[in-house]
């Protein structure tokens, strides 16, 4: 399972859990499934996969102010343990846990 957790000091913490296999959209949207109500977050911002292999891909869904990762502005990429995800103004760091 991957754990996507908020790095934010100045806001309470928010935590995202996808299981293998998962599939889930990010943005301000009530119709989103992980909901991130904050300034520069576009409706439906990104999609995450968690792959069968265990890996966890994002990818950016025309978000008007992009979606990065590790700082790098990504159309698509790869995330590992450690990384952080920027979305908005928000940052999430990509946590491994076991299944």
């Amino acid at each position: 399972m991957w754990i996507l957790r908020t790095v934010d000091d100045t806001s309470p913490e928010t935590t995202f859990r996808i299981l293998p296999g998962g599939v889930k959209t990010v943005g301000r949207a009530t119709g989103a499934d992980f909901i991130l109500d904050a300034p520069l977050v576009s409706r439906v911002h990104c999609r995450l996969s968690a792959l069968e292999d265990g890996t966890l891909e994002v990818h950016d869904l025309e978000s008007t102010n992009g979606t990065f990762v590790n700082g790098a502005r990504v159309q698509s990429g790869r995330l590992s343990p450690g990384d952080r995800l920027g979305i908005g103004r928000v940052e999430l760091v990509a946590l491994r846990d076991a299944d």
